[in-house]
């Protein structure tokens, strides 16, 4: 990364060093609130933090609930340092009531990003826990930012549902955190038919395999890199955090007869993907990766497959790709039994998916938002 000042696309001002626009505090706040005894996190915690966010996702009337494997996953990504990044709050009984966690992802090219999770059992609300763990966990992640080195615009985000209490959006913008970004969680009942979808030219459409895997993640990366808040996915991200992942539901579109010369000189083909066409490797140009996420079928009180990624690479978009992909995935989750397929979607995706999947039939169920600060 340079180690001088840049300029965004957006503005002429040149950007101050990070370290000054992290404004990071040499000490942390103490966290004292709720009589509590505060620790950095452990893999040993997985069961009791599972607990700990289940019981607050029923509190808060949030559309899902996690596994134990999923939690135990947040431990194994060797980019999080647990041991400086996380806080748990635990009770004079020994149970967990309260967790922070500052999250950064490798690979950040564009913007910097600092995630903050965390959250307050209702057992220990009203004592103040939120706001000092909310205050830990922003100059934590100040601190984060500011020792990065990267001179690139930077952001510390949060994620809240539609659902949360009208006290967790308060909290949120006392602390200057604004809401940017809005998503809608779709359905879609399976049914309906899934329309068939003929592609053109040399495409076609294949069942996810791990042979694939590398060359779709390349596409994921040049489908999203218009797509607001999105960075390139490292290999060592892109298969980590797969504990509900559905390959019977994911399928990805190929071309076997690319225009190499013509990808070639397109002044988007990223290196790595012109590293792959140079060496004849298969070139994936959409895909549509699916989880099954069964904790969430009696919260909703319905069962269904959830896409969690779909992408087309820019210089195939306007040729079907992202339908067929999805279609095959309701075909292959209707076949499983399920009763609905499911996505969520950013309201501003520039792509236009919005209207793709509203024309497939998907309709609006709940809404969640991201809130931030940009630096």
């Amino acid at each position: 990364m340079p180690s001088s000042p840049v300029t965004t696309a957006t503005t002429a001002a040149p950007l101050a060093p990070i370290a000054q626009r992290a404004a990071a505090p040499e000490t942390l706040p103490p966290v004292t609130a709720g009589d509590l005894t505060w620790r950095p996190a452990v893999a040993a915690d997985a069961p009791a933090l599972l607990t700990l966010k289940n019981e607050i996702a029923a509190t808060d009337a949030e559309p899902f609930r996690e596994t134990l494997a999923e939690v135990e996953e947040l431990f194994t990504a060797p980019w999080r340092a647990f041991e400086t990044d996380s806080l748990v709050g635990v009770d004079a009984d020994g149970t967990l009531r309260a967790y922070a966690l500052v999250d950064t992802h490798p690979g950040d090219t564009n913007t910097l990003r600092a995630f903050l999770w965390g959250g307050v059992h209702a057992s220990h609300r009203g004592r103040g826990v939120g706001r000092e763990v909310l205050a830990w966990s922003v100059a934590r992640a100040r601190q984060v930012l500011a020792a990065s080195g990267k001179e690139i615009p930077a952001r510390l985000a949060l994620y809240g549902e539609d659902t949360d209490p009208p006290s967790k959006a308060r909290l949120y913008e006392r602390f200057g955190f604004e809401a940017r970004r809005f998503y809608s969680d779709l359905r879609r009942d399976l049914v309906a038919p899934v329309p068939g979808v003929p592609l053109d030219g040399a495409l076609r459409v294949v069942p996810w395999s791990e042979e694939l895997d590398e060359a779709t993640r390349l596409a994921h990366n040049d489908a999203f890199r218009d797509h607001w808040g999105s960075e390139p996915r490292t290999p060592e991200a892109w298969t980590h955090g797969r504990s509900e992942f559905a390959p019977q539901w994911s399928f990805l579109v190929v071309d076997d007869a690319p225009d190499v010369d013509a990808l070639l000189a397109d002044p988007h083909t990223d290196p790595e993907t012109a590293a792959t066409l140079r060496a004849g490797e298969p070139l994936v140009v959409g895909y549509e990766m699916a989880g099954r996420y069964d904790e969430d079928f009696p919260v909703r009180g319905y069962t269904f497959g959830y896409t969690e990624l779909l992408g087309v690479r820019r210089a195939y978009r306007g040729r079907k790709v992202a339908v067929a992909a999805l279609a095959a995935a309701m075909r292959a989750m209707a076949a499983d039994g399920m009763q609905y397929a499911s996505l969520d979607v950013d309201t501003e995706n520039p792509s236009g998916a919005h209207g793709l999947y509203a024309s497939l039939g998907y309709e609006k169920v709940s809404g969640s938002r991201m809130y931030s600060i940009e630096l």
